[in-house]
């Protein structure tokens, strides 16, 4: 199972419930968090994009995965925490398709918020694009 994560309060309802489902059906976990390079560009030339936020998007990473691995922990489930970079619709679909994924658990809505009416919430294209299940949770 992947549990693809990005450390947002709805993002650990998702996680919850991932970890319950691997408990139950006795699954190891991956738990995702993709450090998005989606908008770099603009972030170097606007905010000054430099290796200390990336190292601050890497930290948060570890949080969120960290997260995800002392539930599993608790329940006694396996987890594999795994940082990537890339867009995260895309990393979550390749990893899901690379790593012979049976489920993948996400959150409707995490750190993007409103955008997602702009540009398209990653939890929509996982669903629209993944070859296998996705479960998300509100």
């Amino acid at each position: 199972m992947l549990i693809a994560t990005d450390g947002s309060e709805n993002a650990r309802n998702a996680v919850s419930y991932g970890i319950n489902i691997a408990k139950a059906t006795g699954a190891d976990v991956y738990a995702l968090y993709i450090i998005s390079t989606e908008h770099a560009a603009t972030a170097r030339t606007v905010m000054g994009w430099t290796e200390a936020f990336e190292k601050y998007l890497a930290d948060r990473g570890e949080a969120a995965t960290g997260h995800v691995e002392k539930l599993g922990k608790d329940a006694g489930v396996k987890v594999e925490p795994v940082v990537l970079k890339g867009s995260p619709a895309e990393e979550i679909l390749e990893y899901a398709e690379k790593s012979d994924i049976d489920l993948i658990v996400m959150g409707t809505q995490g750190l993007t918020g409103i955008k997602r009416f702009l540009i398209g919430s990653v939890a929509e294209n996982v669903l629209r694009h993944s070859k296998v299940p996705v479960m998300v949770v509100r």
